[in-house]
């Protein structure tokens, strides 16, 4: 019992567990991160996943390997408005830095939970989904300078 009580849960474990079970590269940062490198249907993605144990709480982010050309701000934050309205879960933002689109999400778990594997394979899902549903209309507006609301005429009607 008292050895149960000095463990403290670290989903980054499971999340490394996962990885290697499919056998992805996987580089672990430190105790409470992870990044991974995965192929997508348009090109690679970056996974970055960060465990904060005061809050219980882990953040994903996924990185879209697609930086901008140029870069025109009111397009690009005219299009992280229009694709974030629909969103249920996870917004996207760009990261200056690199000057690439990315997908966060945080979810707070309990270490309780008995199917933690199970939710955190869902939420690797809606990340990887979102970022492959959400990359061409990026590619349009970031590598081809297509409106945020032409790029996303496509996605209105399917």
């Amino acid at each position: 019992m008292l050895a149960q009580r000095l463990y403290k849960y670290n989903p980054i474990d499971d999340i490394e567990f996962l990885f290697a079970h499919h056998k992805h590269t996987f580089e672990r940062r430190n105790s409470n991160e992870v990044v991974v490198e995965i192929s997508g249907k348009w090109d690679n993605m970056l996974l970055f996943f960060a465990w904060e144990e005061q809050m219980n709480c882990l953040h994903i982010s996924c990185l879209i390997n697609l930086e901008a050309e140029t870069v025109n701000l009111p397009n690009i934050f005219e299009l992280l408005a229009l694709l974030n309205e629909d969103l249920w879960v996870g917004y996207f933002s760009y990261w200056e830095e690199t000057r690439m689109p990315i997908f966060k999400h945080s979810v707070f778990i309990d270490e309780k939970d008995l199917n933690l594997t199970d939710k955190l394979s869902q939420i690797l899902n809606i990340a990887i989904t979102e970022c492959e549903r959400a990359y061409p209309i990026f590619h349009a507006v970031l590598k081809q300078n297509i409106s945020p609301r032409k790029a996303l005429m496509p996605m209105v009607m399917m």
